[in-house]
This record gives C-alpha cells, sequence and structure tokens, in this order.
C-alpha cells in the first residue's frame, strides 16, 4: 500500500469525520487512522470502497476519543456539570460548608490533573469510571500488577499532595 497516496486521495475526508464526530481538528486522531489502516490492511477486502472503509476507521477511533477519559479531563466544566454538583445538597449544608466542599473538590481535580500522565489515566479509569483491574488492564493493555502498582503510586502522591485534607 502506498501510504503517500491514500493521505493525499482520502486525506480531506478522514479530517472532516474527525471535525464532525469530535468537533475539532485533530493531527493525533488522523495519524491513528493512518497507523489503523496499516495495521488492517491485510483486512480489507475490496467489496466496499476503500474510501467508506477509511472513513468508518476514522469514524469509530473518532467516537472512543470521545468516550476517552483523558478527553472528558482535558475538557472545561461545564455549567450543566457545576449545575448538578451544585444541586446534590447536604441535610447540613450551609454557604461555608458549601465553599469549603467546592474548594476540596476544585484542589482534587487539580490533584490529579498533576499526576503523570499513566497515573492520572488509572485514577480516572478506577476511581472515577469505577472500572475493575482486569477491565483496565485490558483497556491500556498493561499487566494486572502494574494497573495496581500504578494505582497505589498515584494514591500515594494523591494522598502526599492532599494530607491536609485527609
Amino acid at each position: 500500500m502506498d501510504f503517500s497516496k491514500i493521505i493525499k486521495e482520502h486525506g480531506s475526508a478522514v479530517r472532516k469525520v474527525i471535525k464532525t464526530v469530535t468537533n475539532e481538528q485533530n493531527e493525533d486522531l488522523e495519524q491513528e487512522v493512518y497507523l489503523r489502516v496499516y495495521k488492517n490492511s491485510d483486512k480489507y477486502q475490496a467489496t466496499g470502497s476503500f474510501k467508506s472503509w477509511i472513513c468508518t476507521i476514522a469514524r469509530n477511533i473518532s467516537k472512543d476519543y470521545l468516550k476517552s477519559a483523558r478527553y472528558r479531563m482535558e475538557q472545561p466544566v461545564n455549567d450543566d456539570e457545576n449545575n448538578i454538583l451544585n444541586s446534590i445538597k447536604d441535610k447540613k449544608s450551609n454557604p461555608e460548608h458549601e465553599f469549603a466542599a467546592k474548594l476540596r473538590r476544585k484542589r482534587i481535580i487539580n490533584a490529579i490533573n498533576n499526576l503523570k500522565p499513566k497515573f492520572k489515566e488509572i485514577v480516572i479509569l478506577a476511581e472515577i469510571e469505577g472500572l475493575s483491574y482486569d477491565d483496565i488492564s485490558k483497556k491500556l493493555n498493561i499487566p494486572q500488577g502494574t494497573v495496581k502498582s500504578r494505582l497505589y503510586n498515584a494514591k500515594r502522591a494523591l494522598a502526599d499532595e492532599l494530607s491536609d485534607l485527609l
């Protein structure tokens, strides 16, 4: 397969699919599409058009990106999420308590964001998304022992940074 020819002929279609699904231009996703085409070129069957096959790959990669924890953490908290968080009231709540809770949440989010990427990803998958060690292991293609080790180290780093909250 001549990839320079593929990129030249189908690059604009791939970028358009990515832009349509994610609402942004993302060169990393575009590279992921070509990498997946390269890895799966032996599976392509000429029963359909090559353009529709590559666009399907682009659409699937873009959808996976939107589902990913990294994407959600990179997105700023929108007003709907703030409204949901604020609508959950504590029976003992008062303005002072609410302010302290909001500051605590911000510190925790900042602490998670300041973790090394591999630790941040594990914390999000395990603690926020609630995935099991086995599911995380499969999703990240790493051994369960590595998942446990990274989660332990991430929690230790968070505990050090947030020791005054504990």
